[in-house]
């Protein structure tokens, strides 16, 4: 059976823009799809911007409103890489339009948004899915396979870390990311999101209630300079940080877990240390993206050896490189779009769902309520 063409229409086009662009880009020359994409439109507010972008990463055309890239007959696919601000309008508009939606994580600023979003995706014809795409880490993927064989047993601790270093500076401009009007929170929502849904998918078990701290280490930050050399406020000055720098919860897991998470963007020296590991009554294993084609996994009592994911049949990888020839970061986008493309092809939900995007949003808002209220124990269905 000949394959079909997908077109598709990305809003947004900085840094996930880019690493999105390459996963359309490079998808059907690794894998063989029934759905094959054609990157037909993307969106930003600068025109001029947003043509080099679309010259540069591969798009046919470019346009300055996200609504046309909805209205286009052209366009099946809507792929959201703006921030969360946006997430809900442009994914409602776009499933009620009849699109397939990728979102990017979180996905949205608040539990009511995600919610408004997860209606939405019920009543629409167009398959959605949010970006986590940790998920499809070889490593991450295995970890999962061994859970769901038994070899751990019953999961009895989960730990996780994301430890960047990417804002240490005091003098680093206050970007967007660090407006909770634009952004939702902090390091909470831009990375530990990432650790609550990559420990709940390996686990199989979601959290059900925290104890939370968080803290703002920078209070205020310089304003960031406009294309005019004048900072966004008109001139030079300093604005105020609105999300946390640094959160830190204990948990319960459904399964009768208990679990630690940490996201900073303040750890010195690290720079993308996504860190996971699984303690069971028969095992345990442990993952640090920044060794991301290593799985380490200890069995029967004995200590942690090492696994090279690299091999045919491990997830993912036979569609690469010849064993022992590591993938990078920008693979796990690869493999998402590829995930995602079959699951349109074959007229089914793709995973993880706007339900699982909004069960993370609950544990990101109950996080916040623990921290707001000393810690107190949280539950997240109350979020």
């Amino acid at each position: 059976m000949s394959a079909r063409t997908v077109g598709v229409g990305m809003i947004g086009y900085a840094f996930m823009g880019r690493v999105h662009s390459q996963a359309w880009r490079s998808v059907a020359a690794f894998f063989d799809l029934e759905a094959v994409p054609r990157m037909q439109v993307i969106a930003g507010r600068s025109k001029e911007a947003t043509e080099a972008a679309a010259e540069r990463l591969g798009w046919a055309e470019a346009v300055t409103d996200w609504r046309e890239v909805i209205a286009r007959a052209d366009v099946d696919v809507v792929d959201i890489c703006t921030p969360g601000d946006t997430h809900a309008e442009i994914a409602i508009a776009a499933l009620r339009a009849g699109k397939h939606v990728i979102c990017e994580k979180p996905l949205a600023n608040t539990v009511a948004e995600a919610e408004a979003m997860v209606r939405a995706a019920a009543s629409a014809t167009g398959r959605s899915m949010v970006a986590f795409n940790y998920r499809r880490v070889p490593a991450v993927a295995l970890a999962r396979q061994f859970v769901e064989q038994g070899r751990l047993g019953e999961i009895r601790h989960v730990r996780a870390q994301y430890l960047q270093d990417w804002i240490v500076d005091p003098d680093f401009p206050l970007v967007w990311r660090l407006q909770k009007d634009k952004a939702g929170s902090g390091a909470l929502g831009d990375i530990g999101a990432h650790i609550i849904d990559a420990t709940q998918f390996i686990s199989g078990q979601h959290i059900v209630g925290v104890s939370a701290l968080t803290e703002t280490f920078i209070k205020e930050r310089p304003l960031p300079e406009s294309s005019s050399g004048l900072s966004a406020g008109g001139g030079s000055g300093r604005g105020t940080v609105t999300v946390d720098d640094a959160a830190l919860f204990t948990a319960r897991l459904s399964g009768g877990a208990v679990g630690s998470y940490e996201a900073t963007r303040f750890a010195t020296g690290r720079k993308n240390a996504l860190r996971v590991e699984i303690n069971g009554s028969l095992g345990s294993l442990a993952f640090d993206f920044e060794s991301m084609n290593e799985l380490w996994f200890s069995e029967g009592g004995r200590g942690f050896e090492r696994i090279l994911v690299t091999e045919p049949d491990h997830p993912y990888v036979g569609a690469w490189w010849p064993p022992g020839h590591g993938l990078g970061y920008e693979h796990t986008f690869t493999h998402e779009i590829k995930d995602f493309l079959e699951a349109i092809a074959e007229g089914r939900d793709p995973s993880p769902s706007f339900a699982d995007g909004l069960r993370v949003q609950r544990v990101l808002a109950a996080v916040e309520r623990s921290a707001a209220d000393g810690s107190r124990f949280t539950s997240v269905e109350d979020s």
